[in-house]
């Protein structure tokens, strides 16, 4: 008899992305195995026979020698994937999975939680997350404590907290990928809270299943529910923690996630959740297709000192030309997250409605402007 179809779902999830970062891994690294390769070696020669450990690595079969894992220009001979727990059911139930999956692959498999400091006992919390998931088996296992600061919102404010910690956590552990929790059912959220923002298409399609620098941070979850999440952990008798902030409508996630989505339910039907994260995958499509265009095309609009072309600008497709647009101000120094598209479109107008305004002003101290025919962006 197997496993329990929501354990059996969340494994499956976790072994295709594990599958992903071992390609990825062996591509980068040509000279390294993993630890299943290393386990089928011949005996012969100066070679020995391994088996792999319940908990990773090698250990030699009895009576034959055990060979050092590396030389020292050798990389580690399997990656390292580490999970961000929060203690709540989504991430409990990866971090479970990512227990019972990683050994059997070669991979080696942490865990990491971070404590915002935002709550009385949450160092207490991350304590007892961390003490779950050393009975998980995983390791190393870290709680790191952040400061939370303001910019941005409480929400926004906390989540760049907690991916600084977690980039610095994957470097200081030599890591591979970090493995979130996020659902369908938050991929849900983030395609409602663009739409209400009134976002471009690039922020209709949500969270990507593989994201950050070098493809660090990896959501098997995203075409799995919520409830399968939750039931994974019930059937295995997982604790997890119920994040009171989840429950508070203070927070717009929070009120959009009990009152807004039920609402729309009741008025559309069942099924609006999936269909919010298909719109996601499909808007995604096309805003990739679309950055590659616009990619290709910056360097025709661009005079042999670089500035910008108004009149070649003028005749592209008003998508490729915004894009365009908005990385010349960001690489200006304009923050990406402050950059709203109410900004590219006066940036636009200097294209499309030119009637001799003066400079426009970007946040960061970034200033657009039209001169001789060229568009100007530069700190101010």
């Amino acid at each position: 008899m197997g496993p329990h179809p929501a354990v059996a779902a969340i494994r499956l999830a976790v072994r295709r992305v594990l599958h992903d970062i071992l390609t990825d891994h062996s591509s980068h690294s040509p000279h390294s195995r993993t630890t299943g390769e290393r386990a089928g070696e011949r005996v012969g020669g100066r070679i020995g026979a391994r088996r792999a450990r319940p908990g990773g690595g090698i250990q030699a079969i009895s009576g034959i020698p055990e060979i050092p894992e590396q030389t020292p220009n050798e990389r580690p001979p399997s990656p390292l994937v580490l999970v961000a727990c929060s203690g709540g059911a989504d991430s409990m139930a990866l971090a479970s999975a990512l227990a019972f999956e990683a050994p059997k692959l070669g991979i080696r498999a942490g865990g990491i939680t971070v404590d915002h400091g935002l709550q009385p006992g949450s160092d207490l919390r991350a304590d007892e997350v961390v003490l779950r998931l050393r009975e998980l088996g995983l390791d190393p296992v870290e709680s790191i404590t952040v400061t939370v600061g303001r910019d941005g919102g409480p929400e926004a404010a906390a989540r760049d907290a907690r991916y600084a910690a977690l980039d610095a956590a994957l470097e200081r552990h030599g890591g591979t990928a970090i493995l979130l929790g996020h659902t369908r059912d938050d991929q849900a959220e983030t395609v409602l809270l663009g739409l209400a923002r009134g976002s471009g298409i690039r922020s209709l399609s949500g969270m990507a299943a593989v994201s950050g620098a070098g493809g660090r941070y990896r959501r098997p979850f995203l075409q799995l529910d919520r409830q399968t999440a939750r039931k994974a952990c019930m059937v295995q008798a997982l604790p997890v923690w119920d994040d009171p902030h989840n429950a508070d409508p203070a927070y717009t996630r929070s009120r959009l996630r009990h009152e807004g989505l039920p609402a729309l339910e009741k008025a559309l039907g069942k099924g609006v959740v999936e269909a919010l994260a298909r719109t996601a995958q499909l808007s995604r499509d096309d805003a990739d297709a679309l950055d590659t265009w616009a990619s290709q095309a910056e360097a025709s609009v661009r005079d042999a000192a670089g500035l910008l072309e108004c009149a070649k600008l003028y005749a592209l497709p008003p998508a490729v030309r915004r894009r365009i647009l908005r990385r010349a101000a960001i690489e200006a120094g304009a923050p990406a997250g402050s950059l709203f598209a109410r900004h590219i479109e006066e940036v636009d107008r200097l294209i499309t409605g030119w009637r001799g305004q003066g400079a426009i002003n970007l946040p960061g101290k970034v200033v657009a402007q039209r001169q001789g025919g060229r568009l100007v962006i530069r700190q101010g």
